[in-house]
Order: C-alpha cells, then sequence, then structure tokens
C-alpha cells in the first residue's frame, strides 16, 4: 500500500516524504527544548524554541512574531530550497552525462597530426603497437581508434597488448559508416587514417561506407593520406574508388596466401618479413641520392657500410627496384634502401671489400616439380591453390586433406581444370586424428600447408584445430625421424607462441603482414609505390636464396663480396641466415643490413636474403603471370587491378 501510493505522483512522494520529516524532526525538537535547562519557562516561549530547532532543522527560516509573519517565512524557505536543490539537480545531472559521455568515448579528439585507426579486427593490435611506437620515438600526435565497441573493452584489450605506460592512445565509440561519428576523432586534422576490415562477412562493403563517409568529411582530394584493406579482391576496385588518389588499398586474403606459399618453400621468410616491416627492426626507407648522382646503380650499392640499396624512385615517383647494374642515377632520383633507421650517411666506397675470386659462377637454376600437401581450406585455400597452379613446374602435385565439416565451397580442388602444371587430388579426413595423417607420407612433400577455419565461420576460437594438426604433425616427425617443412596460418597473434613447430617450420599470423604494411605506409606514404612494387606488382619480391649461389661454400668473403655478386645475378642483398644446426627454429640467425666489411665463412647451408629482379614465384620456374593487384589507382585515373605482366627494370 505504501509503494502504491508512492508510485502515483510526484506531489504524493512529496507529500509524505515533507510528512515523515515532521513526525521526526518535531518530536525530537520538542524534546531537545524541553531537556534544555536553559529553555523558557513559559509554554509559548517553549513552542517558540520548538518551532526555531525545527525550522533551523528544515532550513525553512527562524521568523518568529505574528502566524503571517511565521508563514511567509515558511513560504521563502520552501522557495529557496526548492531553487537550491533545482540547482544541485542541473549541476549533477549535466556532471553526470558528461562523464557518461567520457566514459562511453563520445568526446572529440583536439590533436592534430595524429593517427586514427577506423574499425576492430585481428589486425588492430598489431597496426595499434606500430603507431604507438613509431609516435612515442617521435614526439608526434596520439593513435585515436573509433570502433563500434565500448571504450572501455577496447583500452583494455589494447592495454594488454601494448603494455604499461603507453599513454598515447585515445578510444571512441560509434558507427564507422556516421560522418558525424568519424568527426569524433577529427580525420581532416589527422596525419593518416587507416581503415580496418572486420571479421564478418560484409566486412568489405562495410569498408566501402567507412571510405564514402570518410570521404564526405574531407572531401575527395584533400586530406591525410588513407590506408585500407578488404579481404575479398571483388571490392578491390570500389575501395579504391572510394578512398581517392590519396587512398592505398590492401587486400589481405591474397597477400595472405602468398605468404603462405613463399613460406612454404621458404623457411624463415615470414621472420625476415616482420623485421623489415615492423618499427624495431631494419626497415624500407627513401633518401636522397645527394653526391652519388651520375653513378650506376651497381656502383651506388658499394657506397654504404650497413645500408642495403635495393632501388630508387625516379623524380615523378616511379618505383625501379633491382635495376639493371648499369643504369645511371640522375638529379631527381631518390634510393630506396633498407637500413635500421633513415638517418642520412654519408657514402663510403666498400669495393675494396670485394672478393672476385669468392664469387660463384653464373650457373642457371633450373626449376623442379614440388609435391605439396595442404590441410584445412578456408577463404584463402583457392587462392592458394591458383597461385600454385600458375607458378609450379610442370609435373608438380597438390593434395589436399580437408575436414569434415569443413566447406569447400569456393573452387573445389575436384573441380579444378588441368593445366598441366599441377595436378590436385582431394579426400576427406579428420586432421585431429593421427590416422588420416599416417595413411599419408609425409616425407615425400617438399612443403605443407596448415589452414584453420576463417574466423567468422566457427567457434571464437579457430586456432584449436590448427594447434591440434600441427601437434600430429610434430608426433609424425617424432616417428618418421624427419623434419617436415610446414608452414601454418595462425589467427591470434597470441597463438604462435603455443605452436608446436618444428626446426623447418613457421607460422604466418593471419593479416598481419597486411597490417604491418598498412602502418609502415601510413608512418611514410612515400613508401606505397615501393611495398606496391615488391608486394603487388611483382608478385613478392622478397627470398631467401642459398648463399652458395652467390659465394663458394666454405670460402671466407665479406657481406660486400655477397652484395656484388648478388648484383650479378639481378638481385640485391639486404642481410643472410647463418645455418645453425642447434637451432630450434628455421627463423633463426637471421640478419639484415650487415656490414659491408663483415666477414665469415660461408657454408652451403646458409641463406642469403635478397630482393629478387624476377617476379617471386614459389619456384625458379615461375613465369611472373600471378602478379597482385595493385595497391592503388593509376595517376590517370585508370583501373590496373587486372593480373598480368609489369614492367619491372
Amino acid at each position: 500500500m505504501f509503494d502504491r501510493r508512492l508510485a502515483r505522483s510526484t506531489g504524493r512522494l512529496l507529500f509524505w516524504l515533507a510528512l515523515s520529516c515532521l513526525a521526526v524532526v518535531v518530536p525530537v525538537s520538542t524534546l531537545l527544548v524541553w531537556m534544555d535547562p536553559n529553555a523558557p519557562r513559559t509554554l509559548s516561549g517553549r513552542l517558540t524554541a520548538v518551532w526555531r530547532v525545527s525550522a533551523e532543522t528544515l532550513r525553512l527560516g527562524v521568523a518568529t512574531g505574528a502566524p503571517l509573519r511565521m508563514l511567509l517565512s515558511v513560504v521563502l524557505g520552501l522557495v529557496a530550497l526548492l531553487c537550491v536543490s533545482t540547482l544541485v539537480g542541473v549541476i549533477t545531472t549535466g556532471l553526470g552525462e558528461r562523464l557518461a559521455e567520457l566514459r562511453r568515448g563520445r568526446s572529440t579528439v583536439l590533436e592534430r597530426d595524429h593517427a586514427v585507426v577506423l574499425g576492430w579486427s585481428e589486425q588492430v593490435f598489431t597496426v595499434v603497437a606500430e603507431l604507438v611506437a613509431a609516435q612515442l620515438s617521435s614526439g608526434r600526435g596520439v593513435v585515436a581508434v573509433l570502433a563500434d565497441r565500448d571504450t572501455t573493452e577496447m583500452e583494455r584489450a589494447l592495454a594488454a597488448t601494448l603494455g604499461a605506460g603507453r599513454a598515447r592512445l585515445v578510444c571512441r565509440t560509434g558507427s564507422l559508416t556516421d560522418p558525424g561519428a568519424l568527426a569524433l576523432v577529427a580525420p581532416a586534422s589527422a596525419g593518416s587514417v587507416l581503415v580496418l576490415p572486420a571479421e564478418d562477412t560484409d566486412a568489405d562493403p562495410e569498408v566501402v561506407r567507412v571510405l564514402l563517409a570518410l570521404r564526405s568529411l574531407t572531401g575527395a582530394q584533400d586530406g591525410p593520406p588513407v590506408v585500407a584493406a578488404v579481404r575479398d579482391g571483388r571490392y578491390l576496385p570500389a575501395a579504391r574508388l572510394a578512398a581517392g588518389a590519396r587512398g592505398v588499398v590492401l587486400e589481405t586474403d591474397l597477400t595472405t596466401a602468398r605468404l603462405l606459399v613463399q613460406s612454404a618453400r621458404r623457411p624463415g621468410l615470414p621472420a625476415v618479413l616482420r623485421d623489415l616491416l615492423d618499427v624495431a627492426g631494419a626497415e624500407f626507407h627513401v633518401v636522397a641520392v645527394g653526391e652519388l648522382v651520375g653513378l650506376t646503380f651497381a656502383e651506388a650499392a658499394l657506397r654504404f657500410e650497413s645500408v642495403c640499396v635495393v632501388g630508387f624512385l625516379r623524380a615523378d615517383g616511379r618505383p625501379c627496384l633491382t635495376p639493371e647494374p648499369g643504369t645511371v642515377l640522375g638529379a631527381g632520383d631518390r634510393l630506396v634502401v633498407v637500413a635500421h633507421d633513415g638517418t642520412a650517411r654519408p657514402p663510403v666506397d666498400r669495393r675494396r671489400h670485394v672478393d672476385p675470386a669468392a664469387m660463384a659462377p653464373l650457373v642457371p637454376v633450373p626449376g623442379e616439380p614440388v609435391r605439396v600437401l595442404l590441410l584445412g581450406w578456408n577463404r584463402r585455400a583457392p587462392l592458394i591453390v591458383d597461385i600454385l597452379r600458375r607458378t609450379a613446374r610442370p609435373g608438380s602435385v597438390l593434395d589436399v586433406v580437408t575436414g569434415p565439416d569443413d566447406q569447400v565451397v569456393r573452387t573445389p580442388p575436384q573441380d579444378l581444370p588441368a593445366t598441366g602444371r599441377l595436378t590436385v587430388t582431394h579426400r576427406v579426413g579428420d586432421l585431429a586424428r593421427p590416422e588420416t595423417l599416417r595413411t599419408v607420407d609425409t616425407r615425400g612433400y617438399d612443403s605443407v600447408i596448415v589452414l584453420g577455419p576463417d574466423g567468422a565461420a566457427g567457434s571464437g576460437r579457430p586456432d584449436d584445430r590448427t594447434l591440434l594438426t600441427l601437434l600430429v604433425l610434430r608426433a609424425r616427425e617424432e616417428e618418421t625421424g624427419c623434419a617436415l617443412p610446414v608452414v601454418a596460418e595462425l589467427c591470434d597473434h597470441r597463438s604462435r607462441a603455443l605452436a608446436p613447430l618444428g626446426a623447418r617450420s613457421d607460422a604466418v599470423v593471419r593479416g598481419e603482414l597486411t597490417a604491418l604494411l598498412m602502418a609502415q605506409i601510413s608512418l611514410d606514404p612515400t613508401l606505397a609505390p615501393v611495398f606496391e612494387e615488391v608486394f603487388a606488382a611483382r608478385g613478392g619480391a622478397l627470398d631467401l636464396r642459398p648463399a652458395g649461389r652467390y659465394v663458394l661454400p666454405g670460402r671466407e668473403a665479406s657481406f660486400a663480396t655477397v652484395a656484388a655478386s648478388a648484383l650479378r645475378h639481378g638481385d640485391c642483398a639486404i642481410g643472410y641466415r647463418a645455418y645453425d644446426p642447434g637451432g630450434v627454429r628455421g627463423d633463426d640467425g637471421i640478419r639484415l643490413c650487415p656490414d659491408k666489411s663483415e666477414r665469415r665463412v660461408w657454408a652451403a647451408q646458409d641463406a642469403v636474403v635478397v630482393v629478387s629482379a624476377a617476379p617471386g614465384a614459389f619456384d625458379a620456374g615461375g613465369d611472373g603471370r600471378d602478379a597482385l593487384p595493385r595497391m592503388r589507382r593509376d595517376p590517370d585515373g585508370s583501373d590496373s587491378s587486372t593480373n598480368g605482366p609489369q614492367e619491372h627494370r
């Protein structure tokens, strides 16, 4: 009954509150007055004292005298109480709403020249970590992240990855396709904007919508450089048109598929790429030619001690990587180098360290057919099969084993057209059971590729099945005593530490290479044509080649000798991987940008990291027909996303 009376109206609630106060205040005030030894002796005096005590308690005024005067005092006290209470309520409500808005991440970022990351996916941790490290080292603005997620949840997830002390990070929440929400992170005044794809099936159309919303804020031609990524190549032209001339769009699935294929034949290549593309290791830089104008490329390549020259940018911005050794550098050219920092170094002639007697003779390396085992299936599997079909030597074999729950919905292996290059077989088996692989002679394969289910297609931990498959392969290695050349695709970067990888095994984190590329391009937009040439137009020019191709095994020689010999083959050497019989992993011993004067005895098992002149195919027999779509629109606005041979020199 009491609850129903209070719920009827605000006036009824005020009445009961007033009645309750009077029921407590008046009796207590009466007791205080009657217990006071100095209280008036007369009844009227004591009633007046009770009135004063009660009025002071209720803040109603203490005027005494005529009843009208006391009534006016009560009215004045009630009005004052109402005004003060209203003022306190307004202030409290305003502060509460403002604090709630701050907690929700709805305040506008006031920084300038900051980095803006739009979207949330597994790539956000790699991208933000690289941007924060670059911002801290350069002392520039903050990194602002906008996603349709809870701000506290984003901050906690990023803090767990970045560690303590990384305070130059701001998270905001809102719809990425809403220009009003985009304005919270001030993209027009940002130094760069990165658009990440989500995990769901509508991720790529969402990226196009975000680019259009961003365009409505900054304009078609103005604004900061924009770097975006899509998963499906069908949306690449639309994303490129939405990004405009200042935008660079990457295709994550095709880039990951190529990295998996290359890593299957080149153990240690993912570690080289991570070192080249992260902020901490050696990186690509563009530096002025300076006093090297008029020299040939071969002469300029041996003019630095710990800097590896891999090409140059023409005055019009066109990249020219691994050019002919006799190419002359012009006045408007800029060198493309690999170095641990972009600090300009004075040229020093290192040709005296070259020992021609230690160089290996120029001998053609014929390509051989390969046998590849593909375990698992996802949306990148058709791309991997297509790359193998176009790059493998005639007579190569691809055996595909998919799990019973895998949905082979795109280009089933049994429906692939015969090309004469690759023979494809397909069967179904439980990849988590050792019996499935015991029926396969794993020792007869040149490489094994392990794929996990797509992140949005199954459970929240798609790496579980991949880790189980790697365990079975590891047990198979112990049974046969033969190390398997395995490369596994992982979704979560934290799973790499858990993966049971052997000496010839490696792991590729899905989208990590694309995330590193996006961060590098956003930090230095002049590198966009360089990465486009390395990873797109030429289909991946980085490679690990046997050291015996460049220097005689067992001979002591300087790295300058290796670099000079690589130039004779049309390659640019940027480092090496020393063979270590006791090494646990295939990426042990990798060293980039060593001193040209460094001397060591080169073993036949050593490998040289090069930027190759020929397209980086699966083996030496590739013909370059697997070139990736370009990442940007051509200056004339034409569409260059179609595959085809590109001019490399």
